[in-house]
Protein backbone atom coordinates (compact mmCIF):
# COMPACT_ATOMS: atom_id res chain seq x y z
CA UNK A 1 0.00 0.00 0.00
CA UNK A 2 0.61 3.71 -0.29
CA UNK A 3 0.24 6.39 1.31
CA UNK A 4 -1.34 9.99 0.27
CA UNK A 5 -2.59 13.31 1.76
CA UNK A 6 -5.16 14.56 -0.02
CA UNK A 7 -6.48 17.82 0.31
CA UNK A 8 -9.61 18.79 -0.72
CA UNK A 9 -11.68 22.40 -1.75
CA UNK A 10 -14.67 22.16 -1.46
CA UNK A 11 -17.08 24.69 -4.13
CA UNK A 12 -19.95 26.44 -2.43
CA UNK A 13 -22.65 23.79 -3.51
CA UNK A 14 -20.11 21.44 -1.52
CA UNK A 15 -19.83 23.70 1.08
CA UNK A 16 -23.59 23.38 1.14
CA UNK A 17 -23.59 19.80 1.31
CA UNK A 18 -21.18 19.30 4.14
CA UNK A 19 -23.33 21.87 6.06
CA UNK A 20 -26.64 19.64 5.28
CA UNK A 21 -25.22 16.52 6.34
CA UNK A 22 -22.02 17.80 8.94
CA UNK A 23 -18.44 16.70 8.73
CA UNK A 24 -19.00 12.53 9.86
CA UNK A 25 -20.91 11.84 7.06
CA UNK A 26 -18.75 13.58 4.58
CA UNK A 27 -15.80 11.09 6.47
CA UNK A 28 -17.53 8.16 6.29
CA UNK A 29 -18.55 8.29 2.84
CA UNK A 30 -14.74 9.11 1.96
CA UNK A 31 -14.10 6.31 4.09
CA UNK A 32 -16.36 4.04 1.81
CA UNK A 33 -15.03 5.36 -1.56
CA UNK A 34 -11.75 5.14 -0.48
CA UNK A 35 -12.49 1.10 0.60
CA UNK A 36 -14.67 0.65 -2.46
CA UNK A 37 -10.95 1.33 -3.94
CA UNK A 38 -9.33 -1.53 -1.70
CA UNK A 39 -7.77 1.33 0.59
CA UNK A 40 -8.15 2.84 3.96
CA UNK A 41 -8.14 6.07 5.67
CA UNK A 42 -5.78 6.64 8.21
CA UNK A 43 -7.29 10.40 9.51
CA UNK A 44 -9.79 12.69 8.40
CA UNK A 45 -9.89 16.26 9.16
CA UNK A 46 -11.07 19.23 8.46
CA UNK A 47 -9.38 23.02 7.84
CA UNK A 48 -9.78 25.88 7.21
CA UNK A 49 -7.25 28.58 5.47
CA UNK A 50 -5.57 27.08 2.11
CA UNK A 51 -7.50 23.33 2.07
CA UNK A 52 -11.64 22.31 3.52
CA UNK A 53 -9.92 19.13 4.02
CA UNK A 54 -7.05 17.08 4.81
CA UNK A 55 -7.18 13.01 4.28
CA UNK A 56 -4.16 10.70 4.45
CA UNK A 57 -5.26 7.76 3.08
CA UNK A 58 -3.71 3.95 2.22
CA UNK A 59 -4.03 3.06 -1.33
CA UNK A 60 -2.72 0.30 -3.14
CA UNK A 61 -0.99 2.11 -6.02
CA UNK A 62 -0.93 5.33 -8.20
CA UNK A 63 -4.19 4.82 -10.14
CA UNK A 64 -6.54 4.29 -7.19
CA UNK A 65 -5.31 7.61 -6.36
CA UNK A 66 -5.86 9.30 -9.82
CA UNK A 67 -9.57 7.43 -9.55
CA UNK A 68 -10.53 9.42 -6.47
CA UNK A 69 -9.46 12.45 -7.81
CA UNK A 70 -10.73 12.10 -11.10
CA UNK A 71 -14.03 11.13 -9.63
CA UNK A 72 -13.97 13.96 -6.75
CA UNK A 73 -13.28 16.37 -9.09
CA UNK A 74 -15.91 15.09 -11.90
CA UNK A 75 -18.34 15.80 -8.87
CA UNK A 76 -17.81 19.41 -9.18
CA UNK A 77 -18.52 19.46 -5.31
CA UNK A 78 -14.69 19.37 -4.44
CA UNK A 79 -11.52 19.61 -6.32
CA UNK A 80 -8.24 17.52 -5.04
CA UNK A 81 -4.84 17.86 -4.91
CA UNK A 82 -2.96 14.83 -4.21
CA UNK A 83 0.25 14.14 -2.34
CA UNK A 84 2.28 10.87 -2.46
CA UNK A 85 3.62 10.48 1.11
CA UNK A 86 7.34 8.66 1.90
CA UNK A 87 8.27 7.22 4.98
CA UNK A 88 11.99 8.34 5.54
CA UNK A 89 12.76 4.10 5.28
CA UNK A 90 11.64 4.90 1.81
CA UNK A 91 14.10 7.67 1.43
CA UNK A 92 16.54 6.06 2.84
CA UNK A 93 16.04 3.84 -0.02
CA UNK A 94 15.67 6.54 -2.74
CA UNK A 95 19.23 7.92 -0.97
CA UNK A 96 20.84 4.50 -1.78
CA UNK A 97 19.19 3.89 -5.64
CA UNK A 98 22.28 3.93 -8.49
CA UNK A 99 21.39 7.00 -10.42
CA UNK A 100 23.71 9.30 -12.83
CA UNK A 101 22.07 12.93 -13.26
CA UNK A 102 23.85 15.17 -15.14
CA UNK A 103 22.45 18.87 -14.71
CA UNK A 104 21.48 20.80 -17.58
CA UNK A 105 24.13 22.36 -19.32
CA UNK A 106 27.04 19.96 -18.10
Amino acid sequence: MSKYLIIANYSAEGVKGVMAVGGSARKTAVESSIAQLGGSVESFYFGFGEGDAYVVVDLPDNVAAASIGLQVGASGMAATRTIVLLTPEEIDRAVQAPSVYRPPGS
